[in-house]
């Protein structure tokens, strides 16, 4: 779920990845597996899981709500069973091993930290979207004191505000 403003700076790095000039160069992991939509949520999970093994760097955008996004849990899925009368909470969709209660996002941050400590991943970028300066309030809490935190925008010499390209491109680049 992309919320106040995220998907124009996920716009903004494609284009800066797609232009002969500027040298900011990167895979969306995004763009090479998908899951749909109506999936369950054990299933976009696991395609999450598929997308992180293909990453070197995992970029973060954390926008004005990204902390407090629910979605993903088990317990918003439609396949899963509250239990009652002394029964635990099942799932019972065939791809669930277990319930989880994590969002998406939390649900990715974690691996990402695993991943990151386990030498499987290079870098860890938290970009705060539509900010002058670094806001870790907003950051899920697993990677606030992890990897290379940065704001998006900066003040041009014009005293015009725009999008950090440098600063982005060094934080992704190392």
């Amino acid at each position: 779920m992309l919320t106040d403003g995220d998907r124009d700076l996920i716009d903004k790095l494609h284009e800066w990845n797609d232009s002969k000039r500027l040298a900011l160069n990167f895979t969306d992991v995004h763009d090479l597996t998908s899951s749909s939509d109506n999936s369950n949520n054990c299933s976009i999970k696991h395609s999450l899981r598929q997308r992180l093994n293909l990453c070197k760097t995992f970029v973060l955008i954390v926008g004005k709500y990204t902390k407090g996004l629910r979605s993903g849990s088990c317990a918003l899925c439609s396949k899963y069973r509250k239990g009652l009368y002394g029964i635990a909470p099942y799932c019972y969709s065939s791809s669930c091993n277990t319930i989880d209660y994590r969002s998406y996002v939390d649900y990715e941050c974690e691996m990402a930290l695993k991943d990151y400590n386990e030498g499987k991943l290079k870098n860890i970028v938290v970009i705060y979207n539509g900010l002058l300066n670094v806001d870790k309030s907003r950051c899920p809490d697993c990677l606030k004191n992890i990897g290379v935190h940065i704001a998006s925008d900066t003040i041009g010499a014009d005293g015009t505000r725009r999008w950090d390209y440098q600063n982005i491109k060094n934080a992704i680049s190392k």
